[in-house]
């Protein structure tokens, strides 16, 4: 009796601590956001200045409207590297668009045009090309993109020039808010929208979760995983958007590197690369997780090359965060599984 009571206890002990060590890992992203703006507001005082914080929302709204769309094909247990060529080459396509129609509505509809067919290309060809996995099309893609921009960009460099209205929504600000800020409350609005109150939101977790199982409940599970990269290509023909509005330029060179920093943002946010989890809201506090470590970093006049090792500590440690989120779950399926025999 002795023995199986103390094995009961244990039980109960674990029951209580696994569900309180699930909710702070739940809530992990933000609270280590809260620290590192504490942190960061006693090393620099500058940092929480109202013009510094401006900057930081107009530095970050690329980065964060793009892995809205990220987030999406990581739900699916797919991922797009190609995000950061298919952003320079719908700003290059804009560009050019603007040199012959001084029209905002054009030169913006080509930019979200582009992003969307080569978000279309990908998710047809990993779909009905029977691809093993994403990684294979997007990086493709990324290197076509990228060639396609340097290509057909006026002397293979920056073209400088935007209508007053994109460099207005992506440069200016109204009452100190830059207008960026605006877009991507608008942007995530539309996503936790189509997320949360429509069945193809759930699909969109059903697919993630477990593929077959999806496709034996009736969900189109081939028009679900399309449409994830029609969107990841929608978003980086926003970001494009945003950029080309900020610099007032159009460049191939935009947006290197980018596809690391939107599925950083993902993870960090606490999505999982098993598919099926995550919240749109997350990967939006990764994003600005992102943009304030680079900002405070270039506030101390840290080396930019230290700044790369920092993401990439954050990335190690948010997928190590996962792995451990998993085990707790694991562990707490066993503990309530042996309480109700």
């Amino acid at each position: 009796m002795a023995v199986l009571r103390s094995r009961g206890d244990g039980l109960f002990a674990r029951a209580s601590v696994i569900p309180l060590a699930l909710r702070l890992l739940s809530i992990g992203p933000v609270l280590i956001l809260v620290l590192l703006a504490v942190l960061f507001s006693l090393l620099t005082p500058n940092f929480l200045k109202p013009g510094n914080l401006g900057n930081i929302a107009a530095q970050t709204a690329v980065i964060a409207i793009v892995a809205i769309g990220q987030h999406l094909v990581i739900l699916t247990r797919g991922i797009d590297l190609s995000v950061g060529a298919n952003l320079a080459l719908a700003t290059v396509i804009g560009g050019l668009v603007f040199r012959s129609f001084d029209s905002a509505i054009l030169v913006m509809l080509a930019m979200l045009l582009s992003g969307s067919a080569v978000g279309a290309v990908n998710g047809l060809v990993y779909v009905f090309g029977r691809l093993p996995h994403p990684f294979i099309i997007t990086l493709a893609s990324l290197s076509i993109c990228r060639g396609l921009a340097l290509e057909l960009a006026i002397g293979h460099t920056t073209m400088r020039g935007m209508p007053e209205l994109i460099t207005t929504i992506g440069g200016a600000s109204t009452f100190g808010v830059p207008n960026s800020l605006f877009v991507v409350l608008i942007v995530t609005g539309l996503a936790v929208l189509m997320a949360k109150a429509m069945v193809w939101g759930r699909w969109i977790y059903a697919v993630g979760g477990n593929p077959q199982a999806a496709l034996g409940m009736g969900i189109p599970v081939r028009a679900v995983l399309v449409s994830t990269y029609v969107i990841s290509g929608l978003c980086a023909g926003i970001g494009a958007i945003m950029l080309a509005g900020r610099t007032a330029a159009s460049s191939p060179l935009y947006g290197n590197l980018l596809e690391l920093d939107t599925i950083a943002a993902v993870i960090i946010g606490g999505a999982s690369f098993l598919g099926g989890r995550g919240h749109i809201g997350h990967a939006l506090v990764g994003a600005v997780m992102i943009g304030v470590i680079r900002n405070a970093l270039n506030l101390l006049n840290v080396d930019v090359f230290f700044q790369m090792i920092a993401l990439g500590l954050i990335i190690v440690m948010a997928v190590e965060a996962d792995v451990l989120r998993n085990h707790l779950e694991a562990r707490a399926r066993v503990v309530q599984a042996s309480r109700t025999q």
